[in-house]
This record gives C-alpha cells, sequence and structure tokens, in this order.
C-alpha cells in the first residue's frame, strides 16, 4: 500500500517510521530543497511522546541533543529587579518525562531515524489531488503526477493539503490572543543553558542559549487587542508589527529590535488554534498542526503530532489498510488529547502573557513559590483542579507493538 506524506519536519518522519515498519511504502514530500535548518526553537516532549521515542530507538540521541536550561531570570517592565527560577522545578509541575530540544535537532534525529525506510523527495510539494475509486493521483509541482492509495497532510499549520482537500484556513482557526516570535542572534549575553528576559502587561522577551549551540535565540509574545492583518510570509511587515508592540518594553529589547533585520532566521505567527470537525475527508488525512494545532508554544504541540502520527499509523495496520476504519479510529483515539490540549492552551496564552498589572504581579509571585517549593510538593500541587497541569503525561497511547508482530 503506497502512502504519500506532506511535510518532513516532526509529525511525516514519525509517521513514516512507524508505517514503514508495519509494512507500508512510504514517500515524504517536502517544499524545502534540504531538510529544513531554519535557526528552530526550543521545543517540549513530555511523556507520551519520550515513550514513542524510546520504542523507535531514538531516545537516548534525543536526550544527547536536550537544550540543557537550567535558569529562567525575570524582571518586570520597569523594574531592575530580577526574578529567577530553576526550570526544571517548573517542569516538574507538568511532566515526569521531558525533553526540551531545539525543533531543528528534533526533525535531524526523526529524519536520520527514516531516510533508509522511506522515500524523500525534497524540493517539491503537492499542486492538486484527485481522489478516484483505486486511489489519489496526485500532481506535484516540479515532478511527474503519481498514484497513491492514501496522502496525509503534515505539513504544518498552513497545510498545503488541508487547503486542498477541506478548503481556506480561515473556516478553522480560532485565534486565541497572542503573537509569537522566534529570531536566531549572537549569543552577546553569553547564555548557556538560561533564559533572561523580561514581562510586563499583555507582551515579553526573553533570550536563551543552548548548552550545544553557539548563537541564541530571541523569543518574543505579545498580544494585541485584536487580530492584526499580514501575511504569513510577509517577514517585514511582521517585524514591524513585533517593533510597535514590543516599544517601550525596555531590558535589552531596544538592541533586540535592532538585531532583527540582520537576524539569519526569522519566524512569527499568530497563536491560533485549528478547530476542526473532522481531520479525514476520503483516502486523505491530517496529523499534527496540520490537524489539530492546540496554539504554537502553548499547548505542547510537538508532544501531540508526535502521540498522533504514531496512532494515524498504528490504527492503519490494524484496519489492514482500511483507510476509513482506520481514520474513523484515529479520531477517536486521539480526540480527548487534543480537547484537552485546547483548552489548556487557551489558558497558557493568559498565565504566559498578563493582561493586567494584577495578573503580572500573580506571575512574579507564583515565580517565587514554585522556586521554593520542595519538588514533591510542586509535583502534588500540580495534580490539584483535576490535573490539568499535567494533561500530556496523564493521556493514555496505546499499545501497537502486537500490530507490528503481526505484520
Amino acid at each position: 500500500m503506497r502512502i504519500l506524506i506532506s511535510g518532513a519536519s516532526v509529525a511525516g518522519p514519525v509517521l513514516a517510521y512507524w508505517l514503514s515498519r508495519y509494512g507500508f511504502d512510504v514517500t515524504l514530500v517536502e517544499r524545502a530543497p534540504a531538510l529544513r535548518k531554519a535557526g528552530g526553537h526550543a521545543v517540549d516532549l513530555f511523556r507520551p511522546a519520550t515513550r514513542i521515542a524510546g520504542k523507535m530507538g531514538v531516545l537516548a540521541e534525543l536526550e544527547a541533543r536536550k537544550t540543557g536550561t537550567e535558569l529562567l531570570s525575570l524582571r518586570r517592565e520597569g523594574s531592575e529587579r530580577t526574578h529567577r527560577l530553576r526550570v526544571g522545578k517548573l517542569i516538574t509541575t507538568f511532566s515526569d518525562q521531558h525533553i526540551e530540544i531545539m525543533r531543528d535537532d528534533l526533525s535531524e534525529v526523526f529524519y536520520d531515524a527514516t531516510r533508509d525506510r522511506a522515500e524523500y523527495l525534497f524540493g517539491d510539494s503537492i499542486a492538486a489531488l484527485r481522489e478516484h475509486p483505486g486511489g489519489v493521483e496526485v500532481t506535484f509541482e516540479n515532478g511527474p503526477a503519481r498514484e497513491f492509495d492514501l496522502v496525509i497532510g503534515a505539513d504544518g499549520l498552513h497545510s498545503n493539503v488541508r487547503r486542498l482537500v477541506f478548503g481556506p484556513e480561515s473556516a478553522f482557526t480560532t485565534w486565541i490572543g497572542a503573537y509569537l516570535a522566534v529570531m536566531s542572534m549572537p549569543n552577546y549575553l553569553g547564555l548557556r543553558g538560561r533564559v533572561e528576559g523580561v514581562v510586563g502587561v499583555n507582551r515579553m522577551a526573553a533570550v536563551y542559549g543552548d548548552t550545544r549551540m553557539d548563537d541564541a535565540r530571541g523569543l518574543f509574545m505579545f498580544r494585541p487587542e485584536r487580530e492584526l492583518d499580514y501575511h504569513h510570509r510577509d517577514a517585514a511587515r511582521q517585524k514591524d508589527l513585533l517593533r510597535e508592540h514590543l516599544d517601550g518594553l525596555g531590558w535589552e529589547v531596544p538592541r533586540l529590535m535592532e538585531m532583527l533585520d540582520t537576524a539569519p532566521t526569522f519566524y512569527f505567527d499568530s497563536v491560533t488554534q485549528l478547530r476542526m470537525p473532522t481531520w479525514s475527508r476520503g483516502r486523505v488525512s491530517l496529523v499534527g498542526d496540520a490537524g489539530y494545532s492546540p496554539g504554537p508554544a502553548v499547548g505542547g504541540s510537538t508532544s501531540i503530532a508526535i502521540v498522533g502520527a504514531y496512532v494515524l499509523a498504528g490504527e492503519l495496520a490494524e484496519a489492514g489498510g482500511d483507510h476509513l476504519r482506520a481514520f474513523a479510529a484515529y479520531e477517536r483515539e486521539l480526540g480527548d488529547y487534543v480537547r484537552r490540549s485546547r483548552r489548556f492552551a487557551v489558558g497558557a496564552a493568559k498565565r504566559l502573557i498578563p493582561g493586567s498589572s494584577r495578573a503580572l504581579t500573580g506571575m512574579v509571585a507564583g515565580i517565587r513559590i514554585i522556586d521554593r517549593l520542595p519538588a514533591p510538593v510542586a509535583r502534588a500541587a500540580s495534580r490539584l483542579g483535576g490535573g490539568v497541569l499535567r494533561l500530556h503525561d496523564e493521556v493514555p497511547v496505546r499499545d501497537y507493538q502486537s500490530v507490528a508482530t503481526r505484520r
């Protein structure tokens, strides 16, 4: 059975690994001319995702590439006082198994695990899809048309596959009130395993340095009164908006804004959720942010993408390639996790970017309290209120190993 996956970042290679392991013939198409090295930003893997990585035999490599972030130092806008938090103490409130890793490193590890298992087509993209009773005819922008039995969109929040099959992105997106930007930059602050930043009402800026990389990343978030008007590929407009909304924040922000135009890489996007009634139509399905993004930086989207890819492959194998049965089972199996992550993300966006002076004061107080709590007490406190903070660790994930053995 021939399956085409669009997108070779995270969900795509994970899906390819498991599909190939179950005996499917897999091709991945990626618009970029080679494996993306876009500077990237740090992403989080929680317990379900780390366990899947362990099943893939790549957990040790992911552990070796951890960012090593140990200390967070924040100051309030207009104040020189620094409030420090040991990052490990914060993480224990969310997960017992956690890896923070640069997204580029994560993609590279998954690509290395699959490049001998699947066909990769770099520098191309899907131009059109025509489904017929026997499969899907795929027209590519550059290469010749080909036939596949199934097509899976793993091409992110601005998914090309979703647009071709389900319609315009605007029909499914819900802005949850914030914007996120990341740029690569010289590590002029000498940060190694540390995050330094400033937070004000409705905006924040930070710089962090990985213990393994020579440069650093600038991270920015802000919450305007209304949704902004810009195109997701118009970087000049995005930089102007960032400068406008961070003006006067203080600390190192003026210098960081000067670096924007010379930054080797720059990423800007809305913190937007994707809410679709179904992720599948006919012989096409979606995985990761292409189908159910809870919101960048606030909902654990990378972990959900890994789990989603694993579940989709497992259900296809268990159904013997019967896509109608498998797609329905995939959505049932993952649905609760996606819905819970969406609810969590809406609250997280508000907590990360305080909307009032009172909320900002509460955030600073919370940093001090968490840093002083013994780790067991912090973990116990995180389970109050139904364990919302630990939603990733508490998500059950089926074991499809028996399927692999049978196939």
